[in-house]
């Protein structure tokens, strides 16, 4: 078999983030009302992403690492309403934690298993998802993360290094994920085949950015060997 591993995204891939994102910040957002009252008095949830949109533009670095940049909001807010700063630790720490408790999709954990058995497995993602922590470490050879790599999707050199690190040149790897952009033509930029995770099940009328044509549609992991032999 030509393909010799496989890369997956991992939010929207692995899991739905949408509903580990609000969980995360509902939580720091109730710890806030007990640790830092005055903080969570001024700073709702929307406000605080509002900061986040605004303070991206003014480092490189927030580009590629969201971690950093939820870290210096909070470093900011906490300071200009006389919390210690040093408080923005717990509380990355009580962001971190809720995070990682994700619901993974029921077919992962079998399709890892199984095709683990064939070819080596990674990740590539632009969030801070602990793997350790949700598990599922054990499962990968490689796993990048922009935060800690130095750069995000849809630049290849995330791709590229997910490649070298398995010795393996970028045609014999499959990369998975459900952005069309940051996934898919991302990772035939980078020289990979790019499978698009469609779990939406979005119609051909429906689906964006028409002019990427993935290698090939799947609605679920367990269609995905059928895409490797």
């Amino acid at each position: 078999m030509r393909i010799k591993a496989v890369l997956f995204d991992l939010d929207d891939t692995l899991w739905p983030v949408g509903p580990v994102i609000s969980h995360a910040e509902t939580t720091l957002q109730q710890w806030m009302a007990v640790h830092t009252p005055l903080v969570a008095q001024n700073y709702s949830i929307e406000r605080l992403r509002h900061h986040r949109s605004v303070l991206v533009k003014t480092n490189p670095r927030f580009e590629y690492d969201l971690w950093a940049l939820r870290h210096a909001v909070l470093s900011k807010i906490f300071q200009e309403t006389g919390e210690h700063p040093g408080m923005a630790d717990e509380a990355m720490a009580v962001f971190a934690e809720a995070r990682n408790q994700v619901a993974l999709y029921d077919d992962v954990v079998p399709c890892l298993t199984a095709l683990g058995e064939r070819v080596g497995l990674g990740s590539i993602s632009n969030g801070f998802a602990d793997l350790q922590v949700i598990g599922l470490a054990p499962h990968f050879q490689v796993s990048l993360a922009a935060h800690s790599f130095g750069c995000a999707k849809p630049d290849p050199r995330i791709f590229l290094a997910a490649c070298a690190a398995m010795n393996l040149l970028p045609d014999q790897v499959v990369y998975v994920g459900d952005d069309l952009v940051l996934d898919v033509e991302a990772a035939q930029q980078a020289g990979m085949q790019g499978i698009w995770m469609n779990r939406r099940c979005l119609s051909s009328d429906e689906r964006p950015h028409p002019h990427i044509c993935p290698d090939a549609i799947i609605t679920g992991l367990d269609e995905l060997e059928n895409c490797l032999s």
